[in-house]
C-alpha cells in the first residue's frame, strides 16, 4: 500500500494493521528516501539515500570529514577548473530569495520569520 503523512513524505510498502511491516520505503519531499524492513511500524534495518545518490553509512562514513570538505557531487563528477567554485552540492546552485537563507528543506525569511518549501509553501513558523 502506500500513505502520504500530512508533511508530503509518502510511504509505500507493506503495511499491517494499519502499520509498516514488512518491505517498505518513505519516500521525503526532497528526495531522500528511507528503505527499510519493519515491524509493528518500528525499523529493524534500512538504508537511507540522499536525493543526490549518496548512501548513509553509519560507520566509516567519508563523505564531508575533517580531512575532505568536497561536496557530493564534487567527489562523484570531479571538481571544476581553477577560478569555478562551487558553493553548494547543487550545480548550479539554487536561487535563493533576497533576504532569506537556505535551511535544508526551504528558504528561511528573518523579516517574517517563516520557512517556505522550495516551491515556496509555508512549512513551519521559525
Amino acid at each position: 500500500g502506500s500513505y502520504t503523512l500530512p508533511t508530503g513524505t509518502e510511504y509505500r510498502g507493506a503495511l499491517k494493521d494499519g502499520m509498516f511491516d514488512g518491505e517498505g520505503e518513505l519516500l521525503f519531499p526532497n528526495g531522500g528516501r528511507y528503505w527499510a524492513i519493519w515491524h509493528r511500524g518500528v525499523p529493524t534495518q534500512g538504508k537511507y539515500t540522499f536525493a543526490d545518490g549518496l548512501e548513509y553509512k553509519d560507520k566509516k562514513w567519508h563523505y564531508c570529514d575533517g580531512y575532505d570538505r568536497r561536496f557530493y557531487t564534487e567527489i562523484s563528477s570531479g571538481l571544476k577548473p581553477a577560478g569555478i567554485s562551487q558553493f553548494t552540492n547543487l550545480d548550479p546552485p539554487r536561487k535563493i530569495p533576497e533576504g532569506c537563507y537556505d535551511c535544508g528543506d526551504g528558504f528561511y525569511n528573518p523579516e517574517t520569520r517563516v520557512i517556505v518549501d522550495y516551491k515556496f509553501r509555508f512549512l513551519r513558523n521559525a
